[in-house]
């Protein structure tokens, strides 16, 4: 407890980031109840200023703001989510294999991760966005790919250190097979960076999410989402600068929450922090 309590005390705004976190969290796990509108639905005036009805205003199409923001922060946590999920999971795997094997094994792996690294990931998830569509399941796709080479390094760099250690080289002279080594007694003992890892590249991946949905590369309308919103906004930003004003709040508030709690959660993993608690 006072372990907790001394971390919490040290990490007041990563506390506070996660508090909003938890609050966007929320919001887009039942977008409905919050939502008092369809977003896709033209419910009122065009471009009709915030009031007791619209809380946000109205957009071009006299959609409700308010609604589209609340449903769009669900696309971007399942995009970011998901995306993070499956890139940590891929690259876990290549980088334990990487790192355990070694030899041409761990080259071949890693010269791949590197090919891939070597793009700008805007750019490169643009580049496959393009070639598989405007889906949501083409634009998780894509967000995992440019992600795997950073967990599959992450993941490497653990297992040449944890593979060296007592515990896996009793495992190997005792007969115990590569894989059970592998899940077993590499895994959970390589999971701490591989979380901190998770936690820092969700706003990426909601960035990325973003800046797509803006280049008209996100989800097919009129599905909202904050990146699109932004971009429809633009052209009304002098006369309607709610249209802009909102969803990037909206956007602002979700990447600051997930870094603020993301490196909170880096400094409770950290080992030499908690000796000092």
């Amino acid at each position: 407890m006072r372990s907790v309590y001394f971390l919490v005390r040290r990490n007041l705004i990563g506390v506070l980031g996660g508090v909003v976190v938890l609050i966007l969290l929320i919001i887009a796990i039942a977008p409905g109840l919050f939502a008092p509108y369809d977003p896709t639905e033209m419910v009122g005036p065009k471009l009709s200023p915030p009031d007791e009805t619209y809380r946000m205003g109205t957009d071009r199409y006299g959609r409700d703001i308010w609604s589209r923001i609340a449903w769009g922060t669900r696309i971007s946590f399942e995009v970011g989510f998901l995306s993070v999920l499956f890139a940590a999971a891929l690259g876990v795997i290549l980088g334990i294999v990487a790192g355990y094997f070694g030899g041409a094994t761990d080259y071949l792996i890693m010269r791949v991760m590197d090919a891939i690294f070597a793009f700008p990931s805007v750019l490169l998830a643009i580049a496959l966005v393009a070639i598989g569509g405007s889906a949501l399941s083409s634009i998780i796709l894509a967000i995992t790919i440019v992600y795997i080479p950073i967990f599959a390094r992450v993941a490497r760099a653990s297992s040449l250190t944890v593979k060296e250690r007592e515990f896996v080289t009793a495992a190997f002279a005792t007969g115990v097979g590569t894989p059970r080594i592998l899940a077993v007694h590499i895994l959970p003992n390589i999971l701490s960076p591989i979380i901190v890892q998770m936690a820092l590249r969700l706003s990426s991946a909601i960035t990325v999410e973003a800046a797509l949905s803006f280049l008209g590369l996100g989800a097919v309308p009129p599905t909202p989402t904050l990146g699109s919103m932004l971009s429809e906004g633009r052209a009304f930003m002098e006369i309607s600068p709610w249209t802009v004003l909102y969803p990037g709040v909206a956007l602002a508030l979700v990447i600051l929450g997930v870094n603020l709690f993301g490196d909170a959660l880096r400094d409770m993993l950290d080992p030499r922090l908690r000796g000092t608690a």
